[in-house]
Order: structure tokens, then sequence, then C-alpha cells
């Protein structure tokens, strides 16, 4: 039996391409021991037939996805990273395993991959996770520890939010990992952590998506009112016509409380209440008010 081919050393991937450049949220995982993990964080049974990789920079995880999965997808936004790619993975992409695409994730057309490992730029990390997540994959992303805690954080800890509701709308969201700054070169000015996201639908129903995540984040700009007034307060960015309506017919308890002791489900209700009575809701979903 044939002995796998050794990983790449990232320190020797950046010495044949270039240094990152902290201005373009350049900051390559150079960690082995973090980079050896990090598609062994995928949910068991997860299909690895096509995995997603954004922003590829020179190629260290890259290698570990060819040699975890059967084909793999990176995406690069830097023009001369992309064609250090081509040339570096030459041999993957002239058998059929890899793909690079050169844009920014955010334009691109993303091709339909089983699951996504990746070092998101941490300036647009947000943006991608949450074109990730409705796709309804696994994944496992390296943030910035402070996004990682508000992901994974509970109704009634400091770091729940929106942010909070939003990822667990799609999936199991679970930090796995701290990285100190130290794995990556250059270093960047925050810690980082790796979350995993497994897909599963909610224990509960939405009216309409889009609404749903939108009366969450009016209300989270309103986290320290009670929950009435913060739905009063916040008509113009949720879209409702009549807040007074929805506050009226809201059970009392969950009006006192605030934003961020209030369950996704509990959110779902109040949304699903307001398509209900608010007539501007009602009829954006084609209901009888």
């Amino acid at each position: 039996m044939t002995a796998p081919e050794p990983a790449r050393d990232p320190d020797a991937l950046i010495r044949r391409a270039k240094r990152g450049n902290p201005e373009f949220d350049q900051h390559y995982l150079v960690d082995d021991r973090v980079l050896d993990r990090l598609t062994g964080y995928l949910p068991e049974g997860t299909d690895r037939s096509h995995l997603l990789e954004i922003g590829g920079g020179t190629g260290a995880l890259t290698d570990r996805l060819l040699a975890a999965g059967d084909h793999v997808t990176v995406v690069e936004r830097d023009s001369d990273l992309a064609a250090f790619l081509r040339k570096e993975f030459a041999e993957d992409i002239d058998a059929g395993r890899l793909d690079v695409i050169e844009g920014d994730a955010l334009d691109v057309d993303l091709p339909e991959f089983t699951a996504s490992v990746s070092n998101l730029p941490y300036g647009v990390s947000s943006e991608i996770a949450f074109q990730l997540l409705p796709e309804k994959k696994p994944l496992v992303l390296m943030f910035q520890k402070e996004f990682a805690e508000r992901m994974v954080a509970a109704p009634g800890e400091d770091d729940y939010g929106r942010l909070s509701v939003s990822a667990q709308h799609y999936a199991d969201v679970e930090l796995v990992e701290h990285v100190p700054k130290e794995a990556f070169d250059p270093q960047p000015s925050v810690e980082s952590a790796v979350v995993r996201c497994t897909p599963r639908d909610p224990d509960y129903e939405v009216v309409d998506e889009a609404f749903f995540l939108r009366f969450v984040k009016a209300l989270f700009t309103q986290r320290r009112k009670t929950m009435r007034n913060a739905i009063r307060n916040t008509g113009h960015i949720s879209g409702l016509d009549d807040p007074d309506a929805v506050v009226d017919s809201a059970e009392e308890p969950l009006m006192s409380k605030r934003a961020g002791n209030v369950t996704p489900a509990q959110f779902a209700e109040l949304a699903a209440l307001a398509a209900e009575v608010d007539p501007a809701v009602g009829a954006e979903f084609g209901e009888d008010g």
C-alpha cells in the first residue's frame, strides 16, 4: 500500500507564493496541528465528495482538503494567489480533483458542494457565513473569536444576539477550538476560533424566513428595551404597519422580556403573530390579515 503524501509545509508555501497583506485581510494559517485538525471537525458521516474552501491563500488548507475529500473547489480573490494555486496544484487540477475560482466569494457563483472547511477573511466573515448557512451543508469555519462566541451563545448569555439566533436558525453551532494569533502569518490583532455548523431544521416554523430574520434584527437594535417597546420602536425596520396590534395580541410575560432572553422559537412565534395581525406583514405574505 502506498503511503500518503506528506502535507505541504505552510511556511514553504508562503516562500513560494507571497507574504500575506493584513490590509487585504490576508492572514495565512500556518500551524500544522490546527490545519491537520480542521477536516476532522466535520460531523460524522459528512459527504466529502465536494469540499468548498473560501479564501485559499497559499494552499495549506487546500492541501489538507484534497487529502480528505474527493473533489475540492477553492475560491480566492487575490489574482496572484489564484495563479499560484493553479501552478502549485497543477496535478490535482489536471486530474479533475481541484477547481480554482478567482474572485470574491460574495460575487462569484459558488458551485454545488457537500461541505465547506474555510479560514474566512474576517472582514467579510459574517456575509460569507450567511451565504453558506442557508445551503444546509456541514461547515467548519474559522472566525474572529468574539464573532464565534456570539454565534454559539444561548439565550440569557451576554454574547447572545441577532447573530446567535440567525446562525442557530440554520444549524447546531459549536465552538470546537480556540486558535491563538501565533498560528497565523502575518499574525492578526485578534484571537480566532473554529465553529462547526451541523445543519438541521429548527424546532419551530416560520411564515417567511426573510421576515423572521429581519424581525429578529430589528428587535436586537433595541436589546435594552422590553419586547413591548422594542416592537413599537422598530416597525420601520421590521416592516410592521401596526406594531401595537402585535403587542396587544402577544402574551404579557413575553412582552416583558428583553431580546437577550427570548429564544429563537419565541421570536418565531412573535413573527407568526405579526403575520396574522399586522396588515403590512399579512399582505407581504399573501395573508388576509
